[in-house]
């Protein structure tokens, strides 16, 4: 059975949290189109939906506004926080309305309608505040205006209610639904063939079978018609509020050395792994960041393949500081000429950088805090600690692309099948692992190549009379290989081969590749990978 519900709806939301005033013209616009509109601008016919130029051809003092999700959602936080303080539970639908189970509310205030205003109040009071992160100068949005309440049995039901401001009684959904455009199922490819058939109203649609319906339109058809009938039994899922990490010191006397924050290091260590802690968290990525007193601002993210440990935040807190103190020289930088000569951007050195009067760590990547232990003799290819530490130093000082590890992914080339990532990047993703378990026809067999060469380089490969081997459409080779020349040197014997394996490359675009390989040794001992394409060969990498 469809639970009660309360959804809250803010009418063209992102005009509020752009801080347009209702009485006057404006709308916000995104891909120039009208995406939202205040009330004067709908009372001089511009709707959400038309192109910029219909709009300011129908109001020509209209201001436009540019869309911005991320300023819609902040400016909606505090509005979702104030509902949670009365009833709990609220899930953000999209900025502007939320829904919340009204049940448990009701009785405890007595009634859905006290509850509903006991909502209504909370609403009123922080769009009257004006919700903090709206530019300068915005105006605080108007609660008579912006704000629409309903309530009724499942989600879609309560949410469009709150649209049309009503209450409707508990059993009552269907018969509330029934004269409503099927626009309403915000589904345009279904709507659009609804409409062909002549179903324009929710009730008309919930009056197919059921059966029917699932096989005509689909699981997602079938869907949309429990929706039309009222039959909507899904739960508010409560949005998870994450937690505040960062940890941050204000150095006095401001300090200029890194032994001078060897202790403020650990101690910001200490204090983001124990806000980790109480949240059942760990990070495998931190930020570091500092403050000059000249107000200059430095940031460097570190990764970590795996939980960072305190000690391990410690260390990284002192390299990086070590890093921006001895690279940039904070007591005595390189003048502005000599530090525009340094094609440096990752190190973010200002010049002439005053000592250090702030710090911040920002724990990052979050991870369940598993318990999990290394080995006893440490994790199966990981490097020494010594080297580890190492690689995280450099990395600190000349920036995360300046060390680089191979990770090997998918793929029929052994150039790209390894590509280069930056040191501590988190590894064994399940995307990456199966695209290296995919089948990957023309692939060659283990083991990989020990050398790629960056570009391949001619060669030729000859049979015993001498002629060059050719491999047919149909992927057989004319004649055994015999004789191999690497870039016009003498041609050395081959003494054995195994191939062909043929990749026919995205052949139906005018830049496919149609190639094959060979696996050759030779008398001298040497093991090569060659490829032909087009009638040429080509050396492309030795094994070991």
């Amino acid at each position: 059975m469809p639970v009660r519900m309360l959804a809250v709806h803010c009418p063209d939301w992102p005009t509020t949290a752009a801080g347009a005033i209702p009485g006057l013209p404006a709308a916000v616009v995104e891909a120039n189109q009208v995406v939202a509109v205040t009330p004067a601008a709908r009372a001089a016919g511009v709707r959400p939906g038309l192109r910029r130029r219909d709009a300011q051809g129908r109001c020509p003092e209209l201001r436009l506004l540019p869309a911005d999700p991320d300023r819609d959602a902040r400016a909606f936080e505090p509005v979702v926080a104030a509902i949670e303080r009365v009833v709990p539970g609220v899930e953000v639908v999209r900025p502007g309305d939320c829904l919340v189970p009204i049940r448990g509310a009701a009785r405890y205030f007595g009634a859905e309608s006290l509850a509903a205003a006991q909502v209504r109040g909370a609403v009123t009071a922080a769009l009257a505040a004006g919700p903090p992160g709206l530019a300068e100068g915005a105006a605080p949005a108007d609660p008579s205006t912006c704000c629409r309440l309903g309530i009724a049995d499942g989600p879609f039901a309560a949410g469009l209610a709150a649209r049309l401001g009503r209450t409707v009684p508990a059993g009552a959904g269907a018969a509330f639904l029934a004269e409503l455009p099927v626009e309403l199922l915000d589904r345009p490819e279904l709507v659009g063939l609804l409409r062909r058939l002549g179903l324009a109203t929710l009730g008309a649609f919930a009056a197919l079978p059921a059966g029917e319906v699932l096989g005509r339109f689909g699981p997602e058809g079938a869907f949309a018609h429990r929706l039309a009938r009222g039959d909507d039994d899904r739960l508010a899922a409560p949005r998870l509020v994450p937690p505040d990490l960062a940890v941050d010191v204000r150095l006095d006397p401001p300090a200029d050395s890194v032994d001078a924050v060897i202790f403020t290091a650990r101690r910001l260590a200490e204090a983001a792994h124990a806000k980790l802690l109480a949240a059942g968290l760990a990070c495998a990525r931190v930020t570091v960041e500092a403050e000059t007193e000249h107000g200059e601002h430095l940031r460097r993210v570190w990764r970590h393949d795996g939980p960072l440990t305190p000690a391990a935040i410690t260390d990284r807190i002192r390299w990086q500081l070590d890093g921006w103190l001895s690279a940039a020289n904070l007591m005595g930088g390189p003048s502005a000429e000599e530090n525009a000569a340094v094609p440096s951007p990752r190190l973010h050195r200002p010049p002439q950088l005053a000592r250090v009067v702030r710090i911040r760590v920002v724990p990052e990547d979050l991870l369940a805090a598993d318990g999990r232990q290394s080995g006893l003799w440490g994790e199966p290819g990981a490097p020494d600690g010594r080297v580890r530490r190492a690689l995280d130093r450099v990395q600190g000082l000349l920036g995360p692309e300046a060390v680089l590890t191979a990770e090997v992914r998918g793929g029929r080339d052994p150039a790209t099948a390894v590509r280069l990532v930056p040191w501590g990047e988190p590894r064994g993703l399940p995307t990456d692992a199966e695209r290296a378990r995919a089948p990957w026809p023309g692939r060659l067999p283990a083991p990989a190549p020990a050398t790629v060469l960056t570009t391949p380089r001619p060669a030729q490969l000859l049979d015993a009379a001498g002629r060059p081997v050719v491999v047919t459409a149909r992927a057989a080779a004319t004649g055994s290989p015999v004789w191999l020349s690497l870039e016009g040197h003498p041609p050395v014997r081959v003494v054995g081969w195994a191939g062909p394996w043929p990749a026919d490359e995205r052949w139906w675009e005018p830049s496919g590749r149609r190639r094959a390989r060979f696996q050759l040794t030779t008398e001298d001992g040497s093991a090569r990978l060659l490829f032909v394409e087009a009638g040429r060969w080509w050396w492309e990498a030795s094994y070991e």
